[in-house]
């Protein structure tokens, strides 16, 4: 897909509607931008609930905690 849009005055930008159905992106989601080069990543801000169960089985050998600090 293919869409494109012109950042305003007021240095807003709207996303096109075939982006938002496609990611499922609704108003007043939250979202983050990442520089990359010359562009920018922007991802939604998931919920504490989706981040449940990310790190399951993670590899714990070499972790640090707050007593390794200096």
């Amino acid at each position: 897909m293919s869409a494109t849009a012109t950042l305003s005055s007021k240095f807003q930008i709207s996303i096109p509607k075939a982006v938002r159905e496609e990611q499922h992106w609704q108003a007043g989601q939250e979202f983050v931008f990442i520089p990359k080069g010359k562009g920018v990543l922007v991802m939604p801000v998931p919920d504490l609930g989706q981040l449940a169960g990310i790190a399951e089985g993670a590899c714990k050998d070499g972790y640090r905690d707050r007593k390794d600090r200096y």
